[in-house]
């Protein structure tokens, strides 16, 4: 047996008996007017953060849902656009597809606002989507790309390229490591299915999403997610993971790489009332501008008296001068 095929062994398991708290982040769920969660659907909450986030949905974006859970994100995503077909949601595991379905049956006698032809669930995978080239606006995925190994990672989110529209965005929220995961671990394979073992570091990430063809990629969030301690794990010491939520967008790679955001600022320092790089960037006098990780080194290396870069905060809404 396959760790693929251990996976949707797990996943059919929980799906006929929900295990509360699988993935769960210790956080409050995205609260939206009107919506209601059955409690069926958010017991089968089995993300590691939110790829919900409504700055990325205007204008009633079609979005393909991979993984399809318990549903909830589905509906969640069914909130902005209120369309029949707005939403496809893909799963390879019967018994996840039927438990969603009939969560969202349920939902829809709770919302009166949700018509179940909003969201539309077909069998299908990751690693060959049933879905035309360029034909969505938006591709998401909670806490499931985790558990590919690198070669099938990066078949899927090729995938999630080849689907998206020109400028179409990816949405993802996954577990990552502090520091390797080790071995023993990496090939326990009900560990994998867990979340718990897959999660590479975060610059592995970055580097995948940028090989698959993703100009930009900005990070929503960043926080603590379990932490697998030395007496159950095998381990030397304490090993945190942290959930990452990000976005990253299907445009050109500039020349000089991909753009990155994650929270960092520039500030200029300087006597003048505004500070032109002639590379794009225009720093008024004090007042601090998002920039990429890659502006912002180039920034304080070549104008080091003059301009001040932040921290990354790990939390990027938008905004800049890049």
């Amino acid at each position: 047996m396959t760790y693929l095929d251990a996976t949707a062994k797990f996943y059919t398991e929980v799906a006929e008996t929900p295990q509360i708290g699988l993935c769960c982040v210790q956080s409050s769920p995205l609260q939206l007017p009107g919506l209601k969660i059955p409690t069926q659907m958010q017991e089968m909450n089995y993300g590691c953060g939110t790829t919900v986030h409504p700055t990325e949905l205007a204008n009633d974006p079609t979005v393909l849902y991979v993984g399809v859970g318990g549903g909830l994100e589905a509906l969640q995503f069914a909130y902005f656009s209120r369309r029949q077909g707005s939403v496809i949601a893909i799963d390879p595991v019967t018994a996840m597809r039927d438990a969603a379905m009939r969560n969202l049956e349920l939902a829809a006698q709770e919302n009166v606002w949700f018509d179940r032809s909003f969201v539309e669930i077909r069998a299908g995978d990751a690693f060959a989507l049933p879905v035309p080239d360029a034909s969505v606006d938006v591709v998401a995925q909670n806490c499931l790309f985790n558990i590919f190994k690198p070669a099938d990672l990066q078949l899927a989110l090729r995938e999630a390229w080849r689907v998206l529209k020109p400028n179409g965005r990816l949405l993802m929220s996954d577990p990552i490591a502090t520091r390797p995961i080790p071995a023993h671990l990496q090939s326990d394979e009900r560990l994998r299915a867990m979340c718990l073992s897959g999660a590479m570091l975060y610059e592995q990430y970055i580097e995948h999403l940028v090989a698959a063809g993703f100009g930009q990629v900005e990070i929503r969030a960043r926080r603590p997610y379990r932490m697998l301690n030395r007496q159950n794990y095998g381990l030397e010491t304490h090993l945190l993971l942290e959930s990452l939520d990000s976005v990253a967008f299907k445009t050109p790679i500039p020349e000089d790489g991909a753009c990155i955001f994650t929270g960092k600022t520039a500030i200029y320092t300087g006597m003048e009332s505004y500070f032109d790089d002639r590379a794009g960037h225009i720093l008024q006098q004090g007042v601090p501008a998002a920039v990429c990780d890659k502006t912002a080194a180039n920034l304080a290396n070549l104008h080091p008296a003059e301009i001040f870069v932040t921290d990354s905060t790990w939390h990027y809404n938008g905004g800049g001068c890049c």
